[in-house]
């Protein structure tokens, strides 16, 4: 590293908690696939800030929405009504052919309103004896970092030392349809669920898994609730990751790319009362639906659909999945992905996927880590072809490399 982006770390590791383990890389600059460092070195993105920015970076119909907008009005809170508010819930409803949307800040918040909007359902709707309502996840979910999600993660790093936690919640394994039926009491509210596990390393379910557990979670008056923060929004190469199973969740859970990367944008949808159970002053957020954040969602989405980045995803997707099963390494043991969510899982004996990382780093690709012997990729769905195969090329040389 060169002594300027040594000084940025440095000072980051001086002032900074230190609850991230950054690639030794410092950007400053994007634009569509590509991200410059601070001497000017380019790199392929493929890791998209973990799908928020999958409409490239720095989309200049967002940004000119984002500008227009912040010298027009910014925030007003909720205590009175804005004109970009009403237009974005009618938009996304219609996008999604959702009836009810809630609009938050970050994914967690969106995670957490939904937390508390199916318990109240479940006691004012079901009629689930007060305290009682209890909540099904799976094993290494990831659905955020504040302090009720992590009670119900099983990864070690999030929960060590952060209890007590709340209770309410049972885990089961995921894609497991029986351990759901066996797991499903007369107090249970939901089903939270990703349809593909994302920081669990891309792991998809069996297929024809959410068909049972759509009719599972019907049959016994439970709602689906599939966080589609990281899934949602063309990134599997449908607009929700649902429509591989051609299924509909009772409650979605949208963020990240709902923004573009420009603005922190979230939103719970609903296709039926639960979030009609909310009353003033029950739940809230001063930026959640603000007029800048309503503007910046609109044009995210309206750029989404209008330039077929959703199609594009399926199309380069599957052309990224081919090329990566075609590479012939030792240090391979699994390539896995749907849409450009894609993963590839080395053997154990490869050494840590961190280090793959650093030497793609090197060749001009940003991929990132996870549980130890995955990398993950997931470039902006704005990717061509050429970019692919010069992706494809790097990592081929990768993982084939001798490290020893």
């Amino acid at each position: 590293m060169s002594a300027s982006v040594i000084d940025f770390v440095a000072t980051e590791a001086r002032f900074g908690a230190h609850n991230y383990e950054p690639i030794g890389v410092v950007l400053s600059r994007g634009e569509g696939v590509w991200v410059w460092d601070t001497e000017g070195n380019r790199y392929l993105d493929c890791l998209s800030a973990y799908s928020a920015v999958s409409q490239g970076h720095c989309h200049p119909k967002i940004l000119a929405a984002m500008v227009e907008q912040a010298h027009r009005l910014t925030l007003t809170s909720r205590a009175f009504h804005n004109d970009q508010l009403a237009p974005f819930y009618e938009e996304i409803a219609a996008l999604t052919g959702s009836h009810k949307v809630l609009p938050m800040n970050s994914g967690a918040e969106a995670v957490e309103s939904a937390i508390k909007s199916v318990r109240k359902w479940g006691y004012e709707v079901k009629g689930v004896p007060d305290g009682q309502a209890e909540i099904i996840v799976c094993a290494n979910n990831f659905h955020g970092r504040t302090l009720g999600i992590v009670g119900f993660s099983t990864d070690p790093d999030t929960r060590t030392h952060f209890g007590p936690f709340a209770p309410g919640f049972r885990i089961i394994p995921f894609g497991d349809a029986t351990a759901l039926a066996e797991a499903i009491t007369p107090n249970t509210v939901a089903f939270l669920v990703e349809p593909i596990q994302g920081e669990a390393g891309v792991i998809l379910p069996p297929a024809g898994y959410f068909a049972e557990v759509r009719e599972l979670c019907t049959t016994n008056n439970v709602m689906l609730v599939l966080d589609e923060i990281q899934t949602g929004l063309g990134r599997t190469g449908k607009l929700l990751a649902e429509q591989h199973e051609e299924i509909e969740a009772d409650v979605t859970l949208l963020g990240k790319a709902l923004s573009g990367g420009f603005y922190p944008v979230s939103a719970v949808l609903s296709n039926n009362d639960v979030l009609g159970t909310l009353r003033p002053g029950q739940h809230g957020s001063t930026f959640g639906g603000n007029p800048l954040a309503c503007a910046v969602a609109r044009a995210a989405l309206r750029v989404l659909t209008e330039e077929g980045m959703i199609e594009n995803a399926a199309r380069q997707g599957a052309r990224f999945l081919e090329g990566l099963k075609d590479i012939r390494a030792n240090t391979i043991r699994e390539v896995r992905g749907r849409g450009l969510m894609l993963a590839v899982e080395l053997h154990p004996e490869a050494g840590r996927a961190r280090r793959y990382c650093e030497a793609l780093q090197s060749k001009g690709i940003l991929a990132k880590d996870t549980h130890e012997q995955t990398i993950r990729i997931a470039p902006p769905l704005v990717i061509t072809s050429d970019q692919v195969d010069w992706a494809l090329e790097r990592l081929a040389t990768t993982l084939t490399q001798d490290f020893s």
